[in-house]
C-alpha cells in the first residue's frame, strides 16, 4: 500500500513554548492511526498543520503526495477533518444538511446525489433524516457529521476524539464504521482519542505523544509486547510518566 499521509520533522514554535519537536509518521491507504497524548503534548497541534490550519515553523507533511506548506488548497481536497466540537446546523432537516454539506464539494447536480446517498447509507439514520437536527440525541449527530465527513471518500480523514460524550453502544456504532469505511474504501484515518479502549479496538498502529515529541509507534500488540504489559493504558503510563522509549 502507498502511503496517504507522510509526516516529515513537523515542528511548531509559539514564541517561547516549543509544542511539536520534529514529528514524524506515516499513514497507508486503508490504515487507522491513532494519535494519543495527555493534553497539551502536541497531538492537536500536529493535528491542525497536518489539516493546514496552522503553518509548521519547520518540517512538512504531504497527503496524497500533496505539500501542506507549498499546496495547501490542493491537500484540503483531499481530506476531511471533524473536530471534537464540530456540530451541525439544528434547523435544518438531515437530509438538507447533507445536501447543503455536499454542495460544498462538488456544484455537479449528479455527485451532489451521490454524496448524499452515500451519506445516507453510512449514517443509518433512515426517516429520522426527515426531522430537525436539533431533535437528534448527540450520538445520532455524530453519526450525521461522520457521514457528512466520508460522503466524497476522502483520501485522509482526521478525526478528534471522534466517540467523546457518546454512550457505550452509540461509540461502539462509530468505531465500527470507522473500521468499514477503512477496509471498504480505503481510506485512511488519523484519529485523536482518550479512551484506550477505543483505541485498542479501532486502531492498526497508535503514536504516542508528549512534550512535543513522538516517543514510539507501532501495532498495539506489537507495543504491549516491547513494554511488556496487558494493555495499551500501561503502555501509555510508562512512556508518558517514565519515558521509557523502547
Amino acid at each position: 500500500m502507498d502511503n496517504i499521509l507522510e509526516v516529515k520533522g513537523l515542528t511548531k514554535q509559539y514564541t517561547t513554548v516549543l509544542a511539536v519537536d520534529n514529528i514524524s509518521f506515516n499513514i497507508k491507504a486503508g490504515e487507522i492511526f491513532a494519535l494519543i497524548g495527555s493534553n497539551g503534548a502536541g497531538k492537536t497541534t500536529t493535528i491542525r498543520m497536518i489539516s493546514t490550519l496552522i503553518k509548521p515553523t519547520s518540517g512538512d507533511a504531504t497527503v496524497n503526495g500533496f505539500s501542506v506548506t507549498k499546496q495547501p488548497e490542493k491537500v484540503r481536497e483531499c481530506i476531511t477533518y471533524l473536530p471534537d466540537e464540530a456540530g451541525a446546523y439544528k434547523n435544518m432537516k438531515g437530509t438538507a444538511y447533507l445536501k447543503f454539506m455536499a454542495g460544498l464539494f462538488t456544484d455537479d447536480s449528479a455527485k451532489i446525489d451521490e454524496y448524499v446517498s452515500r451519506a445516507v447509507e453510512i449514517c443509518g439514520l433512515k426517516e429520522r433524516l426527515n426531522d430537525k437536527i436539533g431533535t437528534y440525541s448527540r450520538g445520532m449527530i455524530r453519526k450525521l457529521l461522520l457521514a457528512r465527513a466520508v460522503m466524497n471518500k476522502p483520501k485522509l480523514a482526521i478525526l478528534d476524539e471522534p466517540t467523546s460524550g457518546l454512550d457505550v453502544l452509540n461509540a461502539m456504532e462509530i468505531r465500527r464504521m470507522i473500521k468499514k469505511l477503512a477496509k471498504e474504501d480505503g481510506t485512511a484515518f488519523l484519529l485523536s482519542s482518550h479512551n484506550m479502549l477505543e483505541i485498542e479496538f479501532v486502531s492498526d498502529r497508535v503514536g504516542i505523544v508528549a512534550g512535543g515529541h513522538l516517543m514510539t509507534e507501532g501495532a498495539v500488540p506489537e507495543l504491549k509486547a516491547r513494554y511488556n504489559t496487558s494493555n495499551l493504558e500501561e503502555v501509555f503510563e510508562r512512556v508518558v510518566l517514565n519515558h521509557e522509549v523502547l
